[in-house]
């Protein structure tokens, strides 16, 4: 798991957090930035899973 994978899924975690906090507080703003995190966790997670791809394919 490279860096981009390992920061992608603190991202989404992060973002989970936020949208559960957002939703047990009836905090609408709060829900969606943590839904936007868990969005732009797993678009880091992809670029860093098709590096890896990369690297294995340059391997071979």
């Amino acid at each position: 798991m490279g860096k981009d994978q390992v920061k992608g899924a603190a991202k989404q975690a992060e973002g989970k957090v936020k949208e559960v906090a957002g939703v047990a507080t009836d905090n609408r703003e709060l829900e969606a930035e943590g839904k936007a995190k868990q969005v732009e966790g797993k678009g880091q997670e992809m670029v860093g899973k098709a590096k890896d791809k990369l690297k294995d394919d340059d391997k071979d």
